[in-house]
């Protein structure tokens, strides 16, 4: 468990090509492909590691929403999480949901208005 460290990076853009052929080209990482609801999200790996995710931009972005990194924070409990979140200031941007193999996730914007991504992973065996 690494509650409070940061775990995870994806990048949110409306070219995944070109954002893939940039990181490949530029730090060396492969891909993998993960069907996802909204279509595809690629796992990009150093070393056959995943280090990170790259995916379409949700359609509900505005257009003058730039692509963009966003960060996922592990916690201990999601839930509890987004629950003190809102005690101290906070909004929950999108309710907790399980996602198979990875775990439980929920977006938060903290008191000064920057998002952030929470997640519970899975026990690894």
């Amino acid at each position: 468990m690494a509650h409070g460290r940061f775990v995870w990076n994806e990048l949110l853009t409306r070219d995944v090509e070109a954002a893939k052929q940039f990181y490949a080209s530029f730090i060396g990482w492969t891909f993998k492909s993960m069907p996802i609801e909204s279509g595809t999200y690629w796992i990009a790996e150093k070393d056959e590691k995943p280090v990170a995710g790259i995916m379409q931009m949700p359609p509900d972005l505005p257009p003058t929403v730039p692509p963009h990194w966003f960060e996922y924070l592990e916690v201990d409990d999601v839930d509890a999480r987004l629950r003190l979140a809102t005690e101290h200031g906070g909004k929950s941007v999108r309710p907790p949901f399980d996602v198979a193999d990875v775990g439980r996730l929920g977006f938060v914007e903290d008191s000064t208005g920057a998002k952030l991504g929470l997640i519970t992973p899975v026990p690894k065996p």
